[in-house]
């Protein structure tokens, strides 16, 4: 399934690279993070819509950003509630007003276009997308599917959909253009497997590029993008190392810690693709050491669409051109904080000249 919309993808990275090229014509720097939301919006919203959410040269996809990144932040933020239940009966504790707002916010764009849809089409659709299909579900007899519903499940996707892949492909290029020998590395590789002459790369080009795919595999690695996995419950009383875990007791992976031990990593706090190509990792959950997308029945649903979008863009931007930093800075110049929401982003956004 994942294959047949293989089309759309290469479309919107096409569409990323138009806007790049005309930004390199002018010699202008890009907010990587923000061209990359942009291109990972379009691509949700099309699967859902049939149609783009935001444009490259407009402020939209930047509101819309800033609107995720704030409900993100919210839900990272520690609530009473979660460590002490007995506090729920209380809407001081229990309710967050920010993220409330900020919510609704976001479900009022929904709602906007699911009333668009049923007005046009009628409750069925005629679009064939995700919307179309979930109208259609909430239609028929019995269902108990709402459309309070979907425009939650809207909310779990395009929060968890576009912010993360954004800040993860942001953090590659910056660590690239902090480290230009890896970055030459990557260039040659491109250079060597898809020649000058091929200017785009597709998917079925990311298995002959090794030291791409370890260069995304090390980002997540060293930034993932969530520092806690979402909370897991234990379904019975377990021992684990020592420790008793009662059963219901909520349970917090912290990837971010695990990502970073040194008992597993040499290095950890260093950049270094290489490792990926040296002992064989994998991101689907079977490398406890490695679990950037989670593990078991619970892990990221979207994670080889997550992966392949990842290896798409960066693979198409390292091959399409030749990156400096802005603001005439060195590398050793660039800001390498991050801030903490339930992702993690840089502090401050990369803006890179094409």
């Amino acid at each position: 399934k994942l294959d047949a919309s293989q089309a759309l993808r290469h479309q919107k990275v096409s569409k990323l690279m138009e806007y790049v090229k005309e930004c390199c014509n002018r010699g202008e720097a890009i907010d990587v993070g923000g061209v990359a939301f942009t291109t990972s919006l379009n691509l949700l919203s099309n699967t859902f819509f049939s149609f783009d959410l935001a444009s490259y040269n407009s402020s939209d996809s930047g509101e819309f950003k800033e609107l995720v990144w704030k409900i993100m932040e919210e839900i990272g933020k520690p609530n009473l509630v979660d460590c002490f239940p007995i506090l729920r009966f209380l809407s001081k504790f229990s309710v967050n007003p920010k993220l409330m707002g900020y919510g609704n916010k976001l479900n009022e764009v929904f709602e906007e276009i699911i009333e668009k849809r049923m007005e046009s089409c009628g409750v069925a659709g005629k679009d064939g997308d995700v919307l179309d299909t979930l109208l259609r579900l909430m239609n028929e007899n019995e269902s108990d599917l709402s459309l309070d519903d979907i425009k939650h499940l809207l909310m779990d996707f395009f929060t968890a959909g576009t912010d993360t892949t954004s800040s993860t492909l942001e953090w590659a290029m910056t660590q690239l253009l902090h480290d230009p020998e890896k970055l030459a590395k990557a260039q040659r590789e491109l250079d060597q497997v898809l020649g000058k002459e091929k200017k785009v790369v597709g998917e079925s080009d990311i298995p002959k590029l090794p030291y791409l795919q370890a260069i995304v595999k090390e980002t997540l690695r060293l930034h993932p993008t969530t520092v806690f996995l979402l909370p897991r419950k234990a379904s019975n009383d377990v021992e684990l190392y020592g420790y008793t875990v009662p059963k219901n007791a909520q349970i917090f992976v912290n990837v971010w810690a695990i990502s970073r031990d040194p008992t597993h990593w040499k290095n950890p706090d260093l950049f270094y693709p290489e490792r990926f190509l040296e002992h064989s990792v994998d991101w689907k959950g079977q490398d406890f050491g490695f679990i950037p997308f989670g593990s078991g029945r619970r892990i990221c649903p979207g994670d080889t669409l997550a992966f392949r979008m990842l290896n798409l863009m960066l693979g198409n931007l390292l091959h399409g051109f030749n990156w400096k930093i802005g603001y005439g800075l060195k590398p050793e110049d660039l800001d390498m904080t991050d801030k903490f929401g339930i992702t993690v982003q840089k502090a401050v956004s990369l803006r890179a000249i094409p």
